[in-house]
């Protein structure tokens, strides 16, 4: 587990990135905009992994597969994540 809540935050040069290439290059972001969404990614990525081990657990495992994060995406109610996730899964098993 982490040490401080701080060390469970994603890394905010990689969500900076992430931010740059999802808007267009004349939208400007405030560092408050970047801060917010860098908490809320943190916490989806976190209710993700600890769904993901629910369904892990459920199976009697200690290692969380892709499809329990396919079923974790389900059981969170992001079923539109679903398929692109499985698509992106397919191409990295290739």
């Amino acid at each position: 587990m982490a040490e401080r809540p701080e060390d469970l935050n994603l890394p905010n040069a990689v969500v900076t990135r992430i931010i740059k290439d999802a808007i267009p290059e004349n939208v400007n972001i405030s560092k408050e905009a970047r801060l917010a969404i860098s908490k809320a990614a943190s916490v989806f990525v976190l209710y993700a992994t600890s769904c993901s081990n629910n369904f892990a657990v459920k199976s009697k495992r200690k290692t969380i597969n892709a499809q329990d994060v396919i079923n974790a995406m389900e059981d969170m109610e992001f079923e539109q994540f679903m398929e692109p996730l499985k698509k992106c899964l397919e191409g990295t098993q290739n």
